[in-house]
């Protein structure tokens, strides 16, 4: 893809989101936890003035104590620190650790707690993962907050998963992010420690921010995926941990893969959470196969990251699955990045994931049990929702 191959599709995310990308931000790609949580801990433990935390997984383990600590340490030095839970991803979480940070002044709130809203609002959650210091520094991807994510995917208990920190323009999106969702818990969304600073540009990288909203019809998140995968020209590599797109995407990416382009999707294999997402991903194998599309399955552990890149120029990295609940169901964000170098990083890291996975040989595949066919047409009712 050539540089005005990338304005296009630039100009294309712009004016069908309505969202104007933003230039001059900088983008570090962190791998796994031994990468992750500490540059998000330094962040927390550098806060000059507040301190906002959004995510869905918040449960167990070392890590997640530290990260209590941390955030309490923060609000008894004054610093006003904003915790936002889902209530649903949420609920397993270590005894203690809440009332802990309250007590330090951490103002702590739950995303839609089950009997406080609307029985129609229970299925749509909030699924971003976001962490804005002193409104200058973001960071977002798929990273929960459980000792699961710890480590370097180097066995099962250590998931895969890749996290962004961005600084610059972009940031004002990602706290957007936050934002929407604490404004639902009646909890005031600014206050005198907010400044709302212009950004000095901080790097070349052009990003836009995408928020996927828990809606019924057509979502921002959608339109993002069916742009990059329609302006693959050359190859279109997604790596994510819960795949069960429409019958649309699929014949999108049929189509990218019978027009010459390299389609590459990596999925977790043995080390999968949740058998019946899985299996809804099985489902399709041969018919993507079949298609020409490379279908990998990643083998050390869970593979939780969420990545897309095209062509080498555009990355795009969040919080959404390729799957509906993602892109018809949850509260999502995702950053659309135009720049070589951060796709290049991805790319690298995608290569050598695909070291450590098997590719799904169609001929073996079609000979697959009789059980196995069944489980997979068994999660088809339910295929929409996962």
């Amino acid at each position: 893809m050539s540089q005005d191959d990338a304005r296009r599709v630039r100009r294309r995310l712009e004016a069908l989101l309505g969202t104007p990308a933003t230039e001059g931000n900088s983008v570090t790609v962190y791998r796994n936890g031994d990468e992750i949580f500490p540059a998000m801990l330094d962040a927390i433990t550098g806060a000059e003035r507040s301190v906002d935390l959004m995510t869905y997984v918040y449960w167990s383990g070392s890590i997640a104590h530290q990260f209590a600590d941390a955030l309490a340490e923060r609000a008894e030095a004054g610093v006003r620190v904003r915790v936002l839970i889902d209530a649903v991803g949420g609920s397993k979480i270590e005894d203690g650790l809440v009332d802990g940070m309250q007590r330090a002044g951490v103002d702590v709130q739950w995303f839609r707690r089950p009997l406080r809203k609307s029985p129609f609002k229970q299925n749509h959650r909030c699924h971003r993962k976001v962490l804005v210091v002193d409104e200058v520094t973001a960071f977002t991807g798929g990273v929960g907050i459980a000792e699961e994510w710890t480590g370097n995917a180097r066995g099962p208990g250590e998931w895969r998963d890749t996290h962004l920190k961005v600084e610059g323009p972009v940031v004002d999106g990602v706290a957007a992010g936050f934002s929407q969702n604490w404004a639902e818990t009646d909890r005031p969304m600014y206050d005198e420690r907010d400044r709302f600073p212009e950004h000095d540009a901080a790097g070349p990288a052009v990003v836009q921010a995408v928020r996927g909203s828990a809606s019924i019809g057509w979502d921002d998140m959608q339109t993002l995926f069916h742009v990059a995968i329609g302006s693959a020209t050359r190859r279109l590599r997604i790596a994510t941990a819960y795949f069960a797109p429409s019958h649309d995407f699929v014949d999108l990416l049929l189509d990218r893969a019978s027009n010459g382009v390299q389609v590459q999707i990596l999925l977790p294999g043995s080390g999968a959470d949740k058998r019946v997402c899985q299996l809804a991903s099985e489902s399709i194998y041969a018919e993507l196969v079949d298609g020409g599309i490379e279908v990998w399955n990643f083998q050390p552990s869970m593979l939780h990251a969420k990545i897309l890149t095209l062509d080498g120029v555009l990355s795009v990295v969040g919080s959404s699955n390729f799957n509906r609940r993602s892109m018809n169901h949850d509260e999502e964000i995702a950053l659309a990045i135009v720049d070589a170098d951060v796709t290049a990083t991805l790319d690298a890291h995608f290569d050598e994931d695909l070291k450590r996975s098997e590719p799904i040989d169609l001929e073996r595949w079609r000979g697959r049990s009789g059980a196995q066919k069944a489980l997979e047409q068994a999660v088809q009712p339910v295929r929409r929702w996962l």
